[in-house]
């Protein structure tokens, strides 16, 4: 299973971005998906999740500015990101937790995608 997000880049303060995580592999189903994020200097952060039912979750900090939504036919995740901050600059990374794959016997494991640089200028 992979995770491969996209959409981070340079942008200033007050505009918006949107990212995306597709997962490949043989998923049957992925129970959480979700976004993180990491400045530098500080811990690794849950910014939102969202459960496969369509139950969200937001970090106090990103609350009526980011929402999260996804696809599960196509085992996708977004967060479209509005009225982007400094504060908000950060590597962005996707989770996938409880992923059952088609692999018989395979257990039920998260994954990490790679992180995405969200950059915003003042």
């Amino acid at each position: 299973v992979q995770l491969q997000a996209s959409g981070g880049g340079l942008v200033q303060a007050g505009r918006s971005l949107r990212l995306s995580c597709a997962a490949s592999g043989r998923i049957r189903n992925i129970n959480v998906m979700g976004w993180y994020r990491q400045a530098p200097g500080k811990q690794r952060e849950l910014v939102a999740d969202i459960t496969r039912a369509g139950l969200e979750k937001y970090a106090d900090s990103v609350k009526g500015r980011f929402t999260i939504s996804r696809d599960n036919t196509e085992n996708t995740v977004y967060l479209q990101m509005n009225s982007l901050k400094p504060e908000d600059t950060a590597v962005y990374y996707c989770k996938a937790d409880g992923v059952l794959t088609t692999v018989i016997g395979a257990p039920i494991e998260d994954y990490w995608g790679k992180g995405t640089l969200v950059t915003v200028s003042s």
